[in-house]
């Protein structure tokens, strides 16, 4: 097996209307290499564009790989980082209230992923200052008009 990669990802996600089309973009950085994807749902939500452009970044990588991986969706930095995820599966995937836990097909894809990667979760704060927020932001944002020219 190839030795981990350090690979840095970037990704956002973008609803016009929420619930509403929907976009989301990853730009996956190794070396001096870039690599930008993007796709799009016609209903959907922020959320769920959030958390797809981050599934489909580390879905993108051949092997494990170490990953700094950046959003600026709370929701998905926190899940990870504060132990929401584990404490939704202890409870039989339900919030705290006692609610099923809104996009668990998503959520159990990002942790099988997770498992295969060393990956830190970094917030970044969104439409301000970070070069590559900023890109897959217009990127989902194109993916939301390309799909409704279809």
């Amino acid at each position: 097996m190839p030795q981990k990669g350090f690979v840095k990802i970037y990704t956002d996600g973008a609803c016009s209307g929420n619930p509403g089309p929907g976009g989301w973009a990853a730009i996956l950085m190794y070396n001096e290499k870039e690599k930008e994807l993007w796709g799009s749902e016609l209903f959907t939500t922020n959320n769920r564009m959030e958390l797809t452009a981050a599934l489909q970044g580390m879905k993108a990588l051949k092997y494990p790989c170490t990953i700094k991986l950046y959003s600026d969706s709370a929701y998905l930095v926190n899940a990870f980082n504060n132990g929401w995820l584990h404490k939704w599966q202890l409870n039989g995937w339900k919030t705290a209230r006692k609610d099923p836990v809104e996009n668990q097909d998503l959520w159990q894809e990002l942790l099988k992923q997770s498992l295969l990667h060393d990956i830190e979760w970094i917030k970044v704060k969104g439409h301000s200052d970070n070069e590559y927020n900023n890109r897959c932001d217009k990127l989902a944002v194109e993916a939301i008009k390309k799909n409704a020219k279809q």
